[in-house]
């Protein structure tokens, strides 16, 4: 049985790595739980909570000696100091820009697991932190962006005049770009994005905002996070930062590359051209900052007016809504390394997931880990052999769609085979078979027209069309006939399932546009 030890942040970081719910989750695997006093109380949860879950409470040396030690923080020197020989470190590490650290817990003999490394791949997702804290950091740099700013999101006309809306620009559509797009343009706002990666627009647009694209070719990430953009991309890039700083009210940068320092976006010229008043919210500020004149921690005044946050606490500031959703993070991560649930971690190297975090294990530095391939590039098509000719540097041709000629042939053979049921089929086939196929070109051209994002809840309304055969199978189930009295059962069964399968979901999904309470 492996002793967790939960433990209190330094000043200014209200999260903490643990919350009463995952301590039982943790408990659960076997382990023994230890919290020091007032670890969660910054988040608002008290000591007590933590002890009706089973957890005992402790000192500071007592929660920093356990076999596996939980935090946010990347711990310092003293910190180093008070770990058990071969314990277990799982926190915020960030082993590509602080090497020193890596060395420091190499030399202890510790093994450290890095949360900010958990490759972005679906079976991972559970544990990533680092999208849990870019979700909450976005909405929240929204948040302080609207208090700065003063004035209505929304726009308005009232008696007094028209208020016009708010114009924001976000600059990136990672996790916690959308995050501010969906909450700016919630508040009614009109939001604007960019991205280097064109296929995030459908992402941008469906939530409210509206996708600038850079015409210039990118590199395609294949890690699941942002890469180096090309200095074609960053001129382009910048012309339109320029041409948006003089138009909107509002900007929020995002932009991280990991193991690197933040691009500058922003530059002070940019700032300049800004309205007075005007708010820009540096996400990056801590690796740098991708504007220009942003200062880590602090609220900068330009000389023209111009609010600039460099707030590098943005999750901490919803404390427990973020100590919720790290502690899941965390308790999913240690349910991995512990399969056997008997309280035993154990660290497999054969798990993508496992050798990604760990930076160090037993002393042994360990980091960088290979690479993980999360978006695989498109297979190439077969090359072309025989009397098929080949495409640009040996691919095969991309396959053509038919020609004019042979769609007149097939509409034509269509309307020929139309008339010859109506001709020579008994009567009332050649009626429903006209019928039949009167629907499907009609159904074809009017769903054709439909926005795929609304075909889900149309099919789902359009199932109430089943109520047809339930009807025509209960005028059948009368039948003196048992085999038809079965059928017609089983026709108003399954068409029954139907309807109301078909309302349930348009519910569930009318539901997710629905403000709670409301019915």
């Amino acid at each position: 049985m492996a002793v967790i030890g939960i433990v209190r942040e330094p000043e200014g970081e209200a999260r903490v790595a643990a919350t009463p719910a995952t301590v039982g989750s943790l408990r659960k695997l076997g382990h023994e739980v230890v919290v020091e006093r007032g670890a969660g109380s910054a988040a608002s949860y008290p000591d007590d909570a933590y002890a009706d879950a089973g957890a005992t409470l402790v000192d500071r040396a007592q929660a920093w000696g356990g076999e596996v030690v939980l935090a946010i923080t990347a711990p310092g020197p003293e910190e180093i100091a008070l770990l058990a020989d071969g314990a277990t470190i799982i926190a915020l590490l960030s082993p590509a820009l602080r090497p020193d650290l890596v060395e420091s817990l190499a030399q202890r003999g510790i093994t450290a697991l890095a949360l900010d490394a958990v490759p972005r791949i679906s079976r991972a997702q559970s544990m990533d932190v680092l999208s849990s804290m870019a979700n909450i950091a976005g909405y929240r740099a929204v948040v302080e962006a609207a208090h700065e700013f003063g004035r209505f999101f929304t726009g308005q006309v009232t008696a007094a005049g028209k208020v016009p809306p708010a114009k924001v620009l976000v600059a990136g559509a990672g996790v916690a770009g959308l995050a501010a797009i969906g909450a700016a343009s919630s508040l009614g706002a009109i939001v604007r994005a960019t991205d280097p990666r064109p296929e995030v627009a459908d992402q941008v647009t469906s939530i409210g905002g509206e996708y600038l694209p850079v015409d210039v070719a990118v590199e395609k990430s294949t890690d699941g996070y942002a890469k180096a953009t090309s200095e074609a991309y960053d001129r382009r890039a910048a012309e339109i930062y320029t041409e948006q700083a003089a138009d909107v009210d509002i900007i929020i940068t995002t932009a991280l590359i990991p193991g690197r320092a933040a691009p500058r976006l922003i530059t002070a010229s940019d700032v300049a051209r800004m309205k007075p008043g005007s708010v820009i919210v540096d996400m990056a500020a801590g690796q740098g900052g991708n504007v220009e004149g942003s200062v880590a921690g602090e609220r900068v005044v330009t000389d023209n007016g111009v609010i600039i946050l460099g707030y590098t606490d943005l999750a901490s500031r919803l404390a427990a809504q973020a100590s919720q959703l790290y502690g899941t993070n965390v308790a999913n991560l240690v349910t991995l390394l512990t399969p056997g649930k008997d309280g035993v971690l154990t660290i497999d190297f054969d798990d993508v997931v496992q050798r990604s975090v760990t930076v160090v294990r037993d002393g042994a530095v360990t980091w960088p880990p290979p690479p993980v391939q999360v978006a695989a590039a498109p297979a190439k098509a077969p090359v072309a052999s025989g009397r098929q000719a080949q495409g640009p540097e040996g691919e095969a041709p991309a396959k053509k769609g038919l020609s004019a000629g042979r769609k007149a042939l097939l509409i034509v053979l269509g309307i020929a085979a139309l008339f010859a049921v109506n001709a020579f089929a008994p009567a009332p086939l050649p009626q429903h078979f006209t019928v039949l196929t009167l629907s499907v070109v009609i159904g074809f051209y009017v769903i054709g027209k439909v926005h795929h994002a609304l075909h889900t809840p149309l099919m789902s309304v359009t199932n109430a069309i089943s109520g047809v055969i339930v009807v025509g199978a209960m005028l059948q189930i009368t039948d003196p006939n048992p085999v038809v009295q079965v059928i017609a059962a089983v026709a108003v069964l399954l068409a029954s399932i139907n309807i109301f399968g078909g309302f349930a979901v348009t519910r569930r999904m009318l539901a997710m546009f629905t403000k709670g309470g409301q019915k």
